[in-house]
């Protein structure tokens, strides 16, 4: 397949993690890769991705100000193509009580996970809309289908980001461009030790393999699926359970896994 052929896509938050395994499976499956973080990692990244067949570009970009999103938006137009398929998966976290918890790193989770998400599927969900086709995939979470105590903004970030995503699906569902929301669940990343989570239930337990999670969210999203529930079948069970449990309950299990001092318990 030359370069010609070959599809384009986006993942950002791929230095690490979920985003890394996602860039792995759109460059395995003959896309030409770009990928997207606002540490120096991303060029690491892309030295580990560069021998799977496609181009890879990397992109050091803070995604969580404006400024970074036109940064992105002007780095994807110099390339003259078309994105065919887009990963929005870049997000942080911060654990801790929220009356304790700092508000300056708050405001950062939604400048990422929810602003940022908005103004990059702005212009992407309009550029795909006017071709007639591409593909969006959402990372969400599990922890969006219930209240997050000791994750009250993360987890509110990632209900925003499910509610959105299913919303653009239903909207674009007529004009060729499939929206597809992954919900994993605890998945082995770096993201609990920089939420300092390290301290709790869900930071300690075993968690979920990125790969599994990202080869699952590829593979719904190629297909065109809605929500996918990703990682082990535990986690999927888990996901499940949490559309029927009233509020107050899921409230309660999810404190008992992220409350401060739980990985004693």
């Amino acid at each position: 397949m030359n370069a010609n052929e070959r599809q384009l896509a986006l993942v950002t938050g791929a230095s690490t993690g979920i985003g890394y395994e996602l860039a792995r499976q759109f460059l395995s499956n003959g896309f030409d890769t770009i990928i997207v973080a606002e540490n120096d990692g991303i060029h690491e990244a892309a030295l580990r991705l560069a021998n799977l067949g496609g181009t890879v570009t990397a992109e050091q970009i803070d995604l969580a100000s404006r400024q970074g999103v036109e940064q992105l938006r002007t780095a994807v137009t110099a390339l003259g193509r078309p994105l065919d398929a887009v990963a929005l998966n870049a997000g942080i976290g911060v654990g801790g009580p929220f009356v304790e918890t700092d508000l300056d790193q708050e405001a950062r989770i939604i400048d990422l996970n929810v602003t940022s998400t908005v103004a990059l599927a702005k212009w992407i969900a309009v550029d795909m809309m006017e071709r007639g086709q591409g593909r969006i995939l959402f990372t969400s979470s599990v922890i969006a289908r219930g209240p997050a105590p000791f994750q009250a903004v993360y987890g509110a970030s990632k209900a925003f980001v499910q509610s959105f995503g299913q919303a653009l699906r239903n909207e674009l569902r007529d004009a060729g461009v499939t929206v597809t929301t992954l919900l994993p669940g605890p998945t082995e990343t770096a993201f609990f030790e920089r939420a300092e989570l390290m301290d709790t239930k869900v930071g300690t337990e075993e968690k979920d393999d990125p790969a599994q999670v990202a080869e699952q969210g590829f593979k719904a999203m190629m297909k065109g699926g809605g929500n996918v529930l990703g990682g082990s079948l535990k986690s999927r069970v888990m996901g499940l359970g949490s559309n029927v449990v009233p509020d107050a309950a899921g409230a309660q299990f999810n404190r008992h896994l992220s409350e401060p001092g739980s990985a004693d318990s």
